[in-house]
């Protein structure tokens, strides 16, 4: 929780300071890159893959045993990694015309996004690391450090924009200054929480250990799996370098709204199951991991739906509250909240996919979740292509969501039909219940919200001041609803 609150923050800060212009969006491509790489190789592929194979060489195995997996793992990563990073510092203008081409008829935004993303790239190689060190501490149950990491990603963006943006000659280079020394922070953070494990890695290359051959096989379909939702946002600035200037900031500070209830309890949820499920799993549990599953689609249900009819009812006020300063202008505050809304209607649908796939990649089956990320990831290139000429860079948003349905529907279809997710008692009740607690929320909004033209006019403190007061009826008109509806906070435990 901490970590996304300060990346509000961090975000804030940003656009206080740069704003939605060219500099702004040259800074969000250089970002994206390592970060869509990051999210897809070390939150996704390798995650996804690493897990499950410590979990049964610690179930099954001796602590020397975990101890080599551990060492060869390190090593193997640890020099792709870098082949990647120099290859890429080298070839950086080659992937800024990759990821956005649309840059190319403007030489001082693409020449400024390939000098920040020499800088950037290497938050590759260490936030990696840093996901391979949290595997660890995960699989643990050591899972409060993990989670505060990305706490230094955001200080130091912040400390960055604030102290090292007066002493650049290009200010928002201060930005991917600040990249590159969270990744260093975030590494060198975990270190000590390992060696108190017994589990600091001694780096050996051997991409024959048994355990990273594993891990190879469960690495290479899972590249597409769980994070084909990443795909999608990358695909979106593609698509956006070619629209107006500002497109780009526009999908990035909607994308990091929406982004803040994915990743404090759907990503948070996932993380915690995907270790169970393995135990599980390794076990024989079947129907434990059933159970499991249940309960974690039932706690994004309780989560997500709220969370999604809040950014949809609210999108303007969120948007003029978190970023309407500094160089923030009235029609860029228009322009985030149309793609928001887009956003919002996904919302659910990419927080269920976070906790459907670890079904899968729990057993070792990469296979499925591939053949269905590749399905959906098509699908959002033909919805982009309908919707970018109606709707801009909203149009982007609405396919990413509509895709992300795709996805979800298609991983809780196959995760039914092979027994893993099994409907426990109860679901018409609790249906009902969130059918009743939503549609109270809505009526508290709709009620008390005021014009889009009054939360422009206001002053910061006003709007802050009016959307706390906003934020606290909704969740309490909410949880009450749901408790006079019969649910009870007992009822989600997780065991």
């Amino acid at each position: 929780m901490l970590s996304r609150v300060l990346g509000l923050v961090r975000d804030m800060v940003i656009a206080r300071y740069f704003g939605a212009g060219a500099g702004a969006d040259a800074f969000f491509v250089a970002f994206k890159i390592p970060n869509f790489l990051r999210r897809l190789f070390a939150e996704g592929a390798f995650s996804q893959a690493f897990v499950p194979v410590l979990s049964s060489y610690r179930e099954n195995q001796s602590l020397s045993d975990v101890q080599r997996l551990v060492n060869a793992v390190a090593g193997s990563l640890g020099l792709v990694l870098l082949g990647v990073t120099l290859v890429a510092i080298l070839g950086a203008p080659v992937l800024t015309a990759v990821f956005a081409p649309g840059f190319l008829d403007d030489e001082v935004k693409f020449a400024l996004t390939s000098d920040m993303l020499r800088i950037t790239f290497p938050y590759l190689l260490l936030i990696s690391l840093t996901a391979f060190a949290g595997g660890i501490l995960n699989s643990y149950d050591r899972f409060a450090v993990p989670a505060f990491t990305p706490v230094l990603l955001n200080l130091a963006m912040i400390a960055a924009a604030i102290w090292l943006t007066p002493l650049m000659d290009e200010p928002v280079m201060a930005l991917a200054w600040g990249v590159f020394i969270a990744g260093a922070l975030q590494l060198f953070f975990q270190l000590p929480f390992l060696m108190r494990l017994g589990l600091l890695p001694r780096p050996r290359v051997d991409y024959r250990h048994e355990g990273v051959s594993r891990i190879l096989k469960l690495m290479a379909p899972a590249l597409f799996g769980v994070s084909v939702s990443q795909i999608n946002l990358l695909l979106d600035t593609v698509l956006a370098s070619f629209l107006q200037t500002g497109s780009v900031s526009w999908l990035y500070y909607s994308d990091r709204l929406s982004e803040l209830p994915l990743g404090v309890f759907g990503i948070a949820i996932a993380t915690v199951i995907l270790p169970s499920l393995s135990r599980k799993h390794a076990a024989a549990s079947a129907d434990q991991f059933a159970a499991t599953l249940d309960w974690a689609v039932r706690a994004v249900l309780l989560i997500g739906l709220p969370a999604a009819l809040a950014l949809a009812l609210l999108a303007e006020p969120l948007i003029a509250t978190l970023f309407h300063y500094g160089a923030v202008t009235d029609r860029d505050v228009a322009m985030s909240a149309q793609s928001l809304r887009a956003y919002s209607a996904g919302l659910l649908a990419f927080m269920l996919i976070k906790v459907l796939a670890p079904g899968f990649f729990a057993r070792e089956d990469t296979k499925t979740p591939v053949k269905i990320g590749i399905i959906a990831m098509v699908a959002n290139m033909v919805f982009n292509l309908i919707l970018i000429f109606p709707l801009a860079h909203a149009g982007l948003a609405l396919a990413t969501s509509i895709s992300a349905w795709l996805n979800g529907y298609l991983l809780w279809r196959g995760l039914r039909k092979e027994g893993a997710w099994q409907s426990q008692p109860g679901w018409p009740r609790f249906l009902l219940q969130l059918l009743f607690a939503n549609g109270a929320l809505a009526a508290v909004i709709v009620w008390l919200n005021a014009p889009v033209s009054v939360w422009l006019a206001n002053e910061g403190y006003q709007r802050a001041a009016d959307m706390a007061m906003l934020v606290g009826a909704g969740v309490a008109v909410y949880f009450v609803a749901l408790a006079l509806a019969g649910v009870r906070v007992r009822h989600f435990r997780h065991r």
